[in-house]
Parts: C-alpha cells; structure tokens; sequence
C-alpha cells in the first residue's frame, strides 16, 4: 500500500550528508544516459502557477514527479514517486524540506569539483530556508571558517546571521552589502528571487567559485553579464533546463558570447566525463535550475528508509 510521508518525516529521515551522496550518484547516471529527466513545465492562471518536474532512474527502480504551485502565500510541494517494476504507487511525499536538501546538495557537490580545496570564506546572499541548506552543504564539503551573510533587510540579515551561526558551528557576519560580503571571498552563493542582479563581474577575483542558485527562469537575473563573461568554466545541472531557464546566462547565449557548448553539465564532472577546475585562479560558474532526478534520488532513499523505520500514513489506493 503506498504511504504519505510529511515534512517530518523526511526531517527525521535524511540528512544533508546523505542528499549529497544520492544526488551526485543522480548527476552520474544522467551523465552516462542512464537517467530520464524533462525539463519543467509551467502552467499559468492570474494569481497561480503549477510547475511539474518529472523523469526517472531505473537504476534506483523509480520514476515520478513533482509537482508545486506557487502564489502570493508561498509555494506548495508534492512528489509522487511510482516503481518501474509494475507502474504503482509508493508514496506521495510533501517535498518542501526535500527540495531544499537537493538544491542545497546540487551546490555542494559542484564545489567539490570546482570551488579550490583551500576555500574557507563563503559569501551568502540571500537569507531564506534556501540559504540555510546551502550553507549546510557548502560546510559539509569545503572547510569554511566565515560566513559573511548579505539580505536587503538589516533586522533579517542581523537575526538570519545568529541563526546561521548555531546551525553551521561556523563564524558569520552580517554585512551591510552584497559587494562587502562577496569581496575576499572564496565561494559566493546567490539565492534570491530577484529579477536584476545581487551580483556583478567587476567584484570578482580569480580564484572564486560562484554558486547561483535563485534564477530558475528566464525573468531572473542574480549575476550581471560581466560576471558570466569573467567566468573560465560555466556548469549547469542540466544544458536542457538551463537553455529554458538560467536567466543569468540567456543574455550572454542570446549575443553569441556563451556558445551552448560551453556549458558543462555537472554530472559530466561527476563522471569523469569533462574536468573541473584545473588551475587555481580559474572563476568557476555553478548555474542551479534544479532537476527531477536530483529529487526522485533523494525520494528514493526516503522511502526506503520510511519503510525500514515503519512510518508513513497508508492512503486509501
């Protein structure tokens, strides 16, 4: 019978560590042609949208979607994972919390390939729920010794910094802006809404590594034109969805200056497919839009686990 597992459910079942380890072996198997996953599709009402990301990994004997609407009250999430052995269905998850380990693993296992192994400074823009699995996964694969934490609202930036700082054990500071903070800095992660850029090219310094995990369409930007042209190796999860979706890259695509074969995907560096960075002042470029198979593979492991532990609400088909 196919189980329902709440958010607390997959609080209680999954860590961090553990979406790195099942997100990159996704990455791998898309890599070598032995993963499906489409790009996502968007429906579009006054007030609404719905968004659907699906695919499938045979390797883990599932296949699914997930599926969110979005409004003015915030967003919605649910993913339905099916087994490629007969087509029924295992367990609808409330995938909130899900999400936010994937993108935040997805951010991590590319600075394992392309942030420097001496990267102990991370600049954090943008302080929500999103920020805090991003700042997990990047002290979970990289030594970081600073935060420097960067929002538009001084009294959220101030709290978000304290939070930050029982959650990671490391040092952070709230900055009064986002130049401040990506200055001196190793890592930089965006993660924002925004629609113009948080931040720009002439900050940069060799050596970096960029994280930009907040543009998953094409009306967002978090990195001006400068920043993408400055980068030596640009990565994406997936060149299908970033050509649909990286609103930081489509203006640089558009003028001709970043031809689509220079995009990297990041389960080729997994694969041993493409290398990662190769010199020490290289600025590397992770463009995140996320991916279905990042979440079926930790959905996977989160069912299993639920089914090991015995808990989950049977549903009634």
């Amino acid at each position: 019978m196919a189980i329902y597992l709440s958010e607390e459910d997959v609080a209680a079942l999954v860590t961090m560590d553990d979406a790195l380890a099942v997100v990159e072996r996704a990455h791998r198997a898309h890599a070598l042609g032995k993963a499906v996953d489409l790009p996502r599709q968007r429906t579009r009402l006054p007030g609404v949208q719905l968004h659907i990301l699906q695919g499938g990994l045979p390797g883990e004997g599932v296949l699914g979607c997930k599926v969110y609407t979005s409004t003015r009250a915030g967003a919605r999430f649910l993913l339905h994972l099916y087994s490629t052995d007969d087509g029924r269905l295992l367990t609808v998850i409330a995938a909130d919390r899900l999400g936010r380990l994937r993108t935040g693993a997805a951010a991590g296992i590319a600075a394992k390939y392309l942030a420097r192994e001496d990267a102990a400074i991370l600049a954090l823009i943008g302080a929500g729920r999103q920020a805090e699995a991003q700042l997990d996964a990047l002290t979970t694969v990289r030594c970081i010794k600073e935060v420097r934490l960067y929002c538009r609202d001084a009294d959220q930036r101030r709290a978000r910094a304290a939070d930050f700082r029982r959650l990671s054990g490391a040092s952070v500071r709230p900055m009064d802006s986002a130049q401040a903070a990506v200055e001196g800095a190793n890592i930089v992660v965006t993660i924002t809404t925004s629609s113009s850029p948080v931040l720009l090219g002439e900050w940069l310094t060799p050596g970096m590594h960029i994280s930009a995990a907040g543009s998953n369409a094409l009306a967002r930007r978090e990195l001006d034109e400068t920043a993408v042209r400055r980068a030596d190796l640009i990565v994406v999860d997936s060149r299908d969805v970033a050509l649909r979706e990286a609103g930081d890259l489509w203006p640089a695509i558009e003028k001709g200056h970043l031809p689509e074969r220079q995009l990297v995907e990041l389960g080729e560096l997994v694969a041993g497919l493409r290398p990662g960075r190769t010199q020490e002042d290289q600025i590397t470029l992770f463009e995140s839009q996320g991916m279905a198979v990042q979440d079926l593979a930790l959905a996977a492991l989160v069912y299993r686990r639920a089914c090991d532990a015995g808990r989950g609400v049977p549903l009634p088909f």
